[in-house]
């Protein structure tokens, strides 16, 4: 069991105040706080290790070189990856998405008629990178409907997903409604019609233990700052044997072997796809996180904020009169609700005033809000160091929001 009082030590920023309130943070679905090892770990690179990599010499070259590869081998480690040239690092996960969909568009692999699969969940980083792709190419973009509880259809995706579907790119946890996709059965069902699978599990990586390997897609990705990391770190792993196959997307330094002004030969796995000077520090950072998490337990984690989840839905269903709650009933990581007859903007500005840290809005899927006839909502996301009290204290804010506005 997790011990939260003392892990809530760990985190600096939570020692804060907001409006003279004791700042609760129900805002991780965006971006999570920094425990100390994390932060310490950035400074000791900049203040201890700090230089380029990978093709100096020289001492910090060298020390620079081995933090860096030895992050990847956390990540692998961490996903259960076995082999750590199948780990690049990116700037997150909308860098990762954007990184699959352009070397695919260079690849020659789809083409006029062929199909782009998605559902209705996700985020515009996991929509716009592939309507783009559709654009230069010519394939078509199709896009698996939900349910009222905002699950995803499966008959309509048996129905969508056919020989003409090359890529199938998912969300494995929806950052707005905590519908948690069945990854494995759906990734299952692609690969048998032949179709590439990206599950994109920024939502997904802080909250649960992932077997990369075991969930049978090709791509998946995230973002460091959304656990526990760095902004600006983000991973896409790949099967080595698809990487392979892929032309790189940014050209220039360390993606090389040889260049020449008549031709230029791409390095080998990871490489060929992280031009330019990497994110050291952010690597680094990532891998600071992930050692923070694998101590706590990923198992530990995932219990201790469902049951906040279920704790802060019934709360909130039981003290605040004419609440919708979007979403099934089993969510993973993030509450999405709203009031009716009262816009989300003005419920989360004063429930700020009250110190309670929310987000409101489309967050970023302007496509489901439009699916649900409404512009946004009330969404109260967790992490590791939330507490009951936390839970209390949104449930008593908005409680107070409302008899104001209303």
């Amino acid at each position: 069991m997790l011990d939260i009082e003392s892990l809530i030590s760990d985190f600096p920023i939570l020692d804060r105040k907001v409006n003279g309130q004791r700042l609760v943070y129900l805002d991780n679905a965006a971006t999570t706080q920094k425990p100390m090892p994390v932060l310490m770990a950035s400074r000791h690179y900049y203040e201890a290790v700090n230089s380029n990599i990978h093709r100096g010499t020289h001492f910090l070259a060298r020390l620079a070189t081995d933090a860096y590869e030895n992050a990847r081998k956390t990540v692998a480690r961490h996903l259960h990856v076995l082999d750590p040239r199948e780990i690049i690092f990116t700037s997150g996960a909308t860098d990762s998405i954007n990184l699959v969909a352009q070397s695919l568009a260079r690849s020659g692999k789809i083409g006029v008629g062929d199909e782009i699969l998605i559902s209705t969940l996700e985020h515009h980083a996991n929509i716009v990178p592939w309507q783009m792709l559709c654009e230069q190419t010519g394939a078509i973009l199709r896009v698996v409907p939900c349910a009222e509880d905002g699950t995803i259809d499966e008959v309509a995706f048996h129905q969508l997903l056919g020989k003409q579907t090359k890529v199938l790119a998912l969300v494995w946890i929806s950052n707005s409604f905590g519908v948690a996709h069945p990854i494995h059965r759906l990734t299952a069902e692609a690969k048998k019609s032949g179709a590439l699978v990206l599950i994109d599990a920024a939502q997904a990586a802080p909250h649960m233990t992932m077997d990369v390997p075991a969930i049978g897609a090709d791509f998946l990705v995230f973002s460091g700052h959304k656990v526990y990391a760095n902004t600006g770190i983000g991973v896409l792993w790949g099967r080595a044997d698809v990487l392979d196959s892929l032309p790189p997307w940014r050209g220039g330094g360390e993606m090389i072997k040889e260049v020449t002004f008549e031709k230029t030969t791409y390095n080998e796995l990871p490489f060929k796809f992280e031009a330019g000077t990497p994110n050291i520090e952010g690597a680094i950072s990532l891998a600071a996180a992930f050692d923070y998490l694998d101590e706590l337990g990923m198992d530990e984690i995932r219990q201790h904020e469902a049951n906040l989840l279920e704790i802060a839905a019934q709360s909130l269903t039981d003290s605040v009169p004419g609440i919708h709650l979007y979403g099934p009933a089993e969510r993973t990581c993030a509450l999405s609700f709203g009031i009716e007859g009262i816009h989300h903007y003005d419920l989360g500005t004063l429930i700020d005033q009250m110190g309670v840290a929310v987000r409101t809005g489309h967050h970023c899927c302007q496509p489901l809000m439009a699916r649900f006839g409404i512009t946004g909502t009330v969404r109260a996301s967790f992490g590791i160091y939330n507490t009951e009290k936390d839970v209390d204290a949104l449930t008593s804010s908005v409680h107070k929001a409302v008899s104001m506005l209303r």
